[in-house]
């Protein structure tokens, strides 16, 4: 049973490597889209356990990923959904709470 006093943290991102995806796709603009191969790179990722986070991710609204083509080649573009941001705000909200020092009765 959890304490009402802590908050729950997200778990669909707080499984590490979904955190750091989340992560870096918060540092890009609310509109801007990553290709896959630069995300897999900034995280060292392998492909398939990138794409396997990107759709759990996906599946939850945190993430939209866009396949397309760029000239003949087909590209991957992904973004941090509003929704996500969002999760992600709240993610990090709570985590700051349950660092903070308890508070004495």
């Amino acid at each position: 049973m959890s304490d009402p006093a802590l908050p729950d943290l997200d778990p669909v991102i707080h499984a590490q490597a979904r955190l750091r995806v989340v992560s870096a796709l918060s540092q890009l603009h609310e509109d801007d889209r990553i290709v896959f191969p630069k995300l897999q790179e900034i995280l060292r990722m392998t492909p398939g356990n990138l794409s396997v986070h990107l759709r759990k991710l996906e599946d939850a609204g945190y993430v939209e990923v866009q396949k397309t083509h760029r000239g003949r080649t087909p590209a991957t573009l992904v973004r941090l959904t509003r929704r996500g941001r969002l999760a992600f705000d709240d993610y990090v909200t709570a985590l700051r709470a349950l660092l903070r020092p308890a508070k004495e009765p």
